[in-house]
Parts: C-alpha cells; structure tokens; sequence
C-alpha cells in the first residue's frame, strides 16, 4: 500500500468512527439523558431542553392552588435559560384531577401538582402527607417534613410505586365550609349532603352527613342546583373566586379538617433518576421557594377577602365549641379505624403524633399561648392544640 492510500484509509476510518459515535448518542427519556449520560450535559448550559407536561389538580386561574406550579414552572424557566420548559395543565386537559398520581406512576404524564389525599381511597397513608384533622399548622408541617423524618416517610411509601414525592407548596387552614343554613349543633348536620375532601369528610359522616367528593370545577353548580347543601374546598379567596360566597350564606370557621394543605409535585421514579443530578437540584429549590410564597401569599391575602364579605349578606360565623368536640371525637374515631386497617397509616400517623409531641415543648415556651396577655387582643383565636395529637 503506498503513503496515499494509507492516507486515505486513516482518514476514512476515522470519519466512520465519528458517524458511529454519533449513532451512539445520548439516550433520551423524560427530555434529558438518562443516568449513564449525566456528564455529557450537567456542564453545558446549551444542553438539552427539559419539557414537561405537567397536569395541576387546580385550575391555574384560582388563586394560591392553582397559581403557585405556574409560578413555579415560570421560575425554573427563567433560572434555567429555558433549558427546563414546563406546560402546566388544568385539571381534565390531560389527566383528571384526581387521576394525576396514576397517569404519573403509568407514564402518561411526566410530572404532576396535586393534594396527595385525593388518593385516600386507593392508598390509605396518601392523606397523611396531605392535611389530618385537627393536626399540624403549616410550619409543623414543614419542620416534620424537612427535619422531622416526613420526606424519609413519603419516599417509603412512594418510590415502591415509581413516584418520586417532591413538597412543592402549602397553605394555611381552609374555611370549614359553605352552609345553607345555620349550623349549631352536631345534629344539625345530620342528612345534610356535604362535598367534602379526606379525613374530615368521614368524620362528618359520623355525624350523619352524607358526604360526596367532586372536582372544584363542579362544586358550584351543584351547590347552586341543591345538589349538595354545603361545601367546603379552600381560602376564602379560593372560594369565593369559585363563587361560593353567592349561593351560600354562611361561612364556617375555623379549617378543623385541613389546618393545612401541603401540595406536592410528584414526579415518575425513572424520568426523575434519569435526570443530571443539577437538574434535580434545581426542580426542588423552585419547589422549596414555592412552599414558601405559596404560604407567604396566601397568609397575605384572606384578610381583605374576609372583610369584602362585610355587605355582601355572606355571614362569617365560627362552629360551636359542642359541634366542634363532636367532630374532634369523630375525626379520633376515623384515625383510629384507619390506623387498625392499614399498618403504614398507624405508623406515620404515629410518627406525625411523636413528632408534634416533642415540638409542644418548643412552641409552649417559644410562642405566646392565646389567653395570656401578650397575645393579640383583636383576633379571636382558639385555645392552643399544640400537645394534641395527629
């Protein structure tokens, strides 16, 4: 062979080994490449675009539930350069609302935004991620979640199904309804239809309500047509967007079945271990900057609503101290069936118990009680709960 040909044969063979490589390029799921692939691209800010479909249980247009994965995704969009590009969908668009941990889990959505109690008949410990009666403030919740062991708890429960469980937002307590009519005593509800979410719609149940789940897309006009005699959903900023404060006039107080509601992203195993390590890093410090303004505006908002009430023949009254220990009975009744039929409920529920004990002693020296005198004289609070149980 003379020096050309080998030439030749060199450079040939290296314009092969190029194609081939290129043959073997990053394999792609989710958007992005998948582990093996991770040092191709963490370092490349033009790296590949992360676009996702990710259907929220919440109407976007409502106000705290619905704004707040919007928010978010419009954040990462904009830390990212627009390598991670998020299409938030309404509940229904792709995925029913309460369909969303399913069609993750399955693969037909990437990524979801939902309240992990709507999976309560399917998986029983689901709505102790979500809000208990009578349970833990929002920065109870946080601290057990961050510090206190709740993330270790969720990621048992949810891995095994191929979600990863990423707090991605939360709220302060809900009103506990929209009534027809007054409600003073436990037997007043009795035989009143009731849409109500979770642990707290089968404490009512106890009472004697008959209780119905629906999406808060449907709420009004069953409550307009007396399909249902009262509802509760969200804030009052939340409800009354959904016009509640129109064919209701009575507003219950205080949020007994929801103290709060934490939100969570939840995110198909496989797409979320198959991202680069700093694409991870960063879905969840958008995630942990929307638990913090989602309760921050939300915190900020419900007084003025509350006060446009004033005027509008809506009646904003609080529940009975009797109806209110009935229904502290019934929500105790329904833990502790739940905890008797399901051993990982009784163990978070547990655990959640074993984690506001230890805390009391915190907030009973840290936080002024409600009766002493340096609380605030104008709010009219209940008394503090902060050594009761889950």
């Amino acid at each position: 062979m003379s020096i050309r040909e080998a030439l030749v044969a060199v450079v040939i063979a290296f314009i092969v080994g190029v194609l081939a490589a290129g043959s073997l390029g990053p394999r792609e799921r989710g958007g992005f490449p998948v582990a093996g692939d991770r040092d191709r691209s963490e370092g490349d800010a033009s790296g590949p675009i992360l676009r996702w479909r990710v259907t929220s249980a919440f109407g976007t247009h409502l106000p705290s539930l619905g704004e707040n994965p919007v928010d978010v995704a419009l954040r990462l969009r904009t830390a990212s350069g627009g390598r991670i590009d998020w299409t938030i969908d309404d509940p229904g668009e792709v995925v029913p609302a309460f369909a969303i941990v399913d069609a993750v889990r399955n693969g037909k959505i990437e990524a979801g935004y939902t309240w992990l109690g709507y999976d309560q008949g399917r998986l029983a410990p689901s709505v102790l991620f979500g809000a208990v009666p009578f349970g833990m403030t929002p920065w109870e919740y946080t601290a057990w979640w961050v510090r206190g062991g709740g993330l270790g708890l969720a990621q048992e429960i949810y891995r095994p199904l191929g979600i990863e469980p990423i707090l991605c937002g939360i709220i302060g307590p809900e009103t506990a309804g929209w009534f027809r009519d007054e409600i003073e005593k436990p037997e007043d509800v009795e035989g009143l239809k009731i849409r109500f979410a979770g642990l707290g719609g089968r404490a009512l149940q106890k009472l004697g309500a008959s209780v119905t789940m629906m999406p808060g897309g449907e709420i009004f006009q069953a409550l307009e047509k007396g399909a249902i005699d009262a509802t509760e959903f969200s804030l009052p900023e939340v409800d009354s967007r959904l016009g509640f404060d129109r064919v209701a006039r009575f507003n219950y107080f205080p949020g007994w079945h929801q103290p709060h509601t934490a939100f969570h992203l939840v995110v198909n195993r496989e797409i979320w271990e198959a991202l680069p390590e700093n694409t991870r890093e960063m879905i969840e410090l958008a995630c942990g900057n929307g638990v913090y303004r989602n309760l921050a505006i939300a915190e900020a908002s419900q007084g003025a609503v509350i006060a446009g009430f004033i005027g509008s023949g809506v009646e904003t009254r609080t529940l009975s101290p009797e109806l209110l220990d009935a229904l502290r009975e019934a929500a105790d009744e329904v833990l502790e069936e739940e905890s008797a039929a399901d051993p990982d409920f009784a163990r978070i529920l547990e655990h959640q118990r074993g984690f506001r004990a230890e805390y009391a002693r915190w907030r009973r020296l840290a936080y002024p009680r409600e009766d002493s005198p340096s609380a605030d004289p104008l709010e009219a609070r209940r008394g503090d709960e902060a050594s009761g149980g889950g």
